[in-house]
């Protein structure tokens, strides 16, 4: 890829505002004071996996909800948000990144949200490709510790230099995530195309102007009735 090329993926957009203040101060903060490229990446994705609260009730239903500085300031957010300020980060320490989407099964979820969604089928899943060590590298930075602890499941980890994407096991190793079509990359946020999926695909989502629950209780109490 040549250099051209890769500076589309380090320059600030609509969604992925790397050039606001919040998002260099978040990021210069917790990339740490090595220049090596990986060990700033590997820093950032643990700041925004367990800093910021996964929270599937979180789909913004306006486009400046998915802006990273918003997410940043909200403390919270789905897969997709997540994926977002993780991209903005690595964009405001040079690090080329850009979004990357699939339809998964076995996602995290709750007995409330599968029959908020009326499906086990995760549309538009993101996560964050970013290029290190001369090459593509994906990562996921949506589940954090807590949540990952409420349900028994291992947390995703990453080291820079290999995909982080699957999440294929529980804390029990048995069979979680699989993904069944991948959607490609982007430079910014497809919104108009991936909130047509949502809203088609969920539509008892969508039914009115906000989603309530807390996803916390939920997998709490889940894990809860596992072991009783």
């Amino acid at each position: 890829m040549t250099t051209n090329q890769l500076s589309l993926y380090c320059a600030p957009t609509f969604f992925i505002d790397s050039d606001h203040e919040k998002i260099i101060s978040f990021s210069t903060r917790h990339a740490g004071a090595s220049d090596d490229p990986v060990k700033k990446a590997v820093r950032i994705f643990y700041a925004v996996r367990d800093q910021i609260r996964y929270d599937p009730y979180e789909i913004p239903r306006q486009k400046e909800g998915f802006k990273a500085s918003r997410v940043l300031a909200k403390g919270r957010g789905f897969c997709v948000s997540k994926a977002v300020l993780l991209a903005a980060c690595l964009r405001a320490q040079s690090i080329p990144a850009r979004l990357g989407f699939a339809d998964v099964k076995n996602h995290l979820t709750t007995p409330k949200l599968k029959a908020k969604m009326g499906t086990d089928l995760f549309k538009w899943h993101g996560y964050t490709d970013i290029f290190l060590g001369g090459k593509w590298v994906k990562a996921t930075p949506t589940f954090n510790l807590s949540l990952c602890r409420n349900f028994g499941v291992k947390p995703l980890e990453f080291d820079g230099r290999q995909d982080s994407v699957f999440h294929s096991f529980d804390a029990k190793g048995q069979r979680h995530m699989e993904y069944v079509k991948d959607h490609g990359h982007f430079a910014d946020l497809p919104w108009d195309r991936m909130m047509a999926a949502y809203r088609n695909a969920y539509p008892r989502y969508f039914e009115s102007d906000r989603t309530s629950g807390d996803f916390y209780a939920e997998a709490r109490e889940l894990k809860d009735a596992e072991s009783s």
